[in-house]
């Protein structure tokens, strides 16, 4: 278990989370709003993220099925967490955002499949 604390970049929001397999879990997704954004993220199950700071800070976005829910600080932009449309109760971490993280520490991110995503598909 690694226990990590991550800021927006104004410090308005701050978290505390626990990820049961730390880094290991990074990934990225090709989905239209993954895509786009080029986050990478970790996993971490629902009661193990504290927004410790700022949860009025915090801006929420969906779209399409409304599933996932995406939140940003309303005073820097940044892309903090995002509750999973795949694992409904886990947190996508935005490694971008984590005290002692760079994006160098990852030499390669396995890619999740979102344009073909299993809630989309017709009967």
């Amino acid at each position: 278990m690694t226990n990590l604390r991550g800021t927006s970049h104004c410090g308005a929001v701050e978290l505390e989370l626990s990820l049961p397999d730390g880094l290991a879990s990074a990934r990225r997704c090709d989905c239209s709003y993954c895509r786009r954004r080029g986050a990478i993220v970790v996993s971490a199950p629902l009661d193990q993220v504290v927004i410790v700071k700022g949860a009025e800070n915090l801006t929420l976005y969906q779209w399409g099925t409304g599933t996932a829910k995406h939140w940003f600080c309303k005073t820097c932009g940044i892309y903090t967490h995002h509750q999973r449309r795949s694992s409904p109760l886990q947190y996508g971490i935005n490694t971008g955002i984590l005290d002692g993280v760079s994006p160098h520490d990852f030499a390669q991110v396995p890619m999740m499949d979102g344009v073909n995503h299993p809630a989309d598909r017709k009967a």
